[in-house]
């Protein structure tokens, strides 16, 4: 089954903003134009997730969830002692882009900004649907995994395809993918995560990813 659930925005994090725009250190000169940015996108902004929550198969070095049969090692070590995979597509909405498209060729500099409003925006969402699944599911003394995306380590991008079907993606959120892999709107994003027992998983994303040259590493 395919869920679906439309959230109130997220709490913006200026913080990330400037890291997503690579403004390094306590630059405050930067905060009229992304305040400015911020008022002109929020009347745009949605904020969509779709999900399905399918049985982790394993034979040999391989596991199968869906229609997904992976002996991606990133995967493997994100869903370890995991029963059960959490499959998710969220996005921003189609309106972001017009707007991006529109100000990348009238003001480079609020083009910046909004870039990187827009990615601060999918992980804000993405956090705040981890949050409510890991909320839901420390009931039954089960927690959420750190999620890993398409072309994350060796997880082959090929992966959307499957992904896409399995979550119908265009139907429940309006979310297409080209032949190019490329995702419309652009700031969305597809996971997946385990879902294991125990406790709550307190792991930091960046502390816990192996790319340590990664310019936005925290």
């Amino acid at each position: 089954m395919i869920r679906t659930i439309t959230f109130d925005p997220p709490e913006w994090d200026r913080g990330e903003i400037m890291r997503y725009a690579r403004i390094r250190g306590a630059d405050d000169s930067y905060a009229e134009l992304i305040d400015a940015c911020i008022r002109e996108a929020e009347p745009v902004l949605s904020y969509r997730v779709c999900y399905t929550i399918l049985d982790i198969r394993r034979q040999n070095d391989r596991m199968t969830f869906g229609n997904i049969t992976t002996d991606s090692k990133t995967i493997k070590t994100a869903v370890k002692d995991s029963s059960q995979a959490l499959l998710f597509a969220a996005t921003i909405g189609t309106p972001f882009d017009r707007l991006l498209q529109r100000y990348s060729m009238l003001s480079p500099g609020k083009a910046l900004i909004l870039q990187a409003i827009g990615a601060e925006r999918v992980e804000s969402l993405c956090d705040a649907f981890c949050v409510r699944m890991s909320t839901e599911l420390t009931s039954s003394q089960k927690r959420l995994t750190r999620r890993v995306s398409p072309g994350y380590g060796d997880i082959s991008l090929e992966m959307q395809r499957e992904l896409f079907i399995m979550l119908d993606c265009p139907r429940k959120i309006g979310l297409t993918l080209d032949e190019s892999l490329l995702m419309s709107p652009s700031k969305s994003v597809t996971a997946i995560c385990g879902i294991t027992e125990g406790a709550t998983c307190d792991t930091i994303k960046c502390a816990d990813c192996t790319k340590t040259d990664c310019e936005y590493r925290q």
